[in-house]
């Protein structure tokens, strides 16, 4: 099969993304081998493919946002059946015993297992996922819409949790790409007045589209105190600017699993009347369910640029550059 491999992780200048055949990988116990028909591509991959995140192995196939159809099952496999269509997404398997996956918070397990990290994902014509971390994808998206909502989408949709937004409240979000523009839907349809700062014309077009009650860039100050915020942007000197932003009690939710250095905070200035610094590490299943199930039901708009599988090197520096409209979706 074709696929895009990285071995040694470097800046994207020095390609460190190649072009390889590789056999195409069989189904082990619990396992189903899926055709790809889209992948998302990530900003984590990015962090994958320039080491920001530490190599976990070598000749690895990136990618972790994947909807395909299931071709072959493995022993003991039996949630699919072939021909069903399927969401593979970042979380791969937790061990399932610990004190965090018996309390139902399985995205802290300290054995869990990343898709296009820890194994092989979707910059390629065929994958292999266990069938427990597999997801039945919405009918009501196609292929390439359906795939961002399997990390851009459940990410967004933890951090809004996590932020502790009130019913009506005030959110800012801060970036406003592929995660950012989902999480935002989801915020206006539960009544919140969502204020968006963000580089970019294109970004900025698109969030007033949306329903963003205003759009500014990244540093500016929104036009009210903020209720909750999130930090899309991997932009760690926006974290006091989105503190200070914060109303009393406000939270802000980091959401990204790379973020470059803090600047020193001022107690007084960024975190004094109880506002909140929380960060977000991956999802449970759960997460994923019923986020799901709420795009559906909501009909969520997903802006995509479908790329073709041979190009998977240029969209991951168009979305280095910020030159990628919504989210980029690699198409086999």
């Amino acid at each position: 099969m074709q696929a895009w491999v990285v071995d040694e992780p470097a800046p994207l200048r020095r390609r460190p993304l190649v072009r390889a055949e590789l056999p195409v990988p069989q189904p082990g116990p619990g396992d189903v081998l899926v055709r790809v028909r889209a992948c998302g591509v990530c900003r984590t991959d990015l962090h994958v493919v320039t080491g920001d995140l530490p190599r976990h192995r070598h000749q690895l196939v990136p990618g972790h946002e994947v909807v395909g159809e299931v071709a072959l099952l493995g022993d003991g496999a039996h949630r699919f059946a072939p021909g069903d269509r399927v969401g593979v997404a970042w979380l791969r398997s937790t061990c399932g015993s610990c004190r965090w996956c018996r309390a139902g918070r399985e995205n802290l397990c300290a054995a869990s297992r990343y898709t296009g990290w820890d194994a092989d994902g979707g910059y390629a014509e065929w994958t292999v996922v266990p069938e427990a971390y597999a997801y039945r994808v919405p009918p009501s998206f196609s292929d390439v819409d359906a795939a961002p909502l399997l990390c851009a989408g459940i990410i967004g949709y933890r951090s809004l949790r996590r932020a502790e937004l009130p019913p009506g409240g005030r959110l800012g979000i801060y970036g406003f790409g592929a995660s950012a523009h989902l999480t935002a839907q989801v915020a206006v349809a539960q009544g919140a007045e969502v204020h968006v700062l963000t580089r970019g014309a294109g970004a900025r077009e698109l969030a007033t589209e949306l329903g963003a009650a205003s759009v500014g860039g990244p540093t500016d100050a929104p036009p009210v105190p903020l209720d909750a915020a999130i930090l899309f942007a991997p932009a760690g000197d926006l974290v006091p600017v989105a503190l200070e932003a914060l109303a009393p009690g406000g939270t802000l939710a980091v959401a990204g699993i790379h973020l470059s250095d803090i600047p020193v905070l001022d107690y007084q200035r960024h975190l004094f009347r109880e506002r909140s610094l929380r960060s977000v590490t991956s999802n449970t299943r759960q997460d994923g369910e019923e986020f799901l199930l709420l795009a559906e039901r909501l009909g969520l708009r997903v802006a995509t640029t479908p790329v073709p599988l041979d190009e998977a090197d240029r969209a991951l520096v168009e979305l280095e550059e910020g030159r990628v409209h919504g989210a980029a979706v690699l198409v086999p």
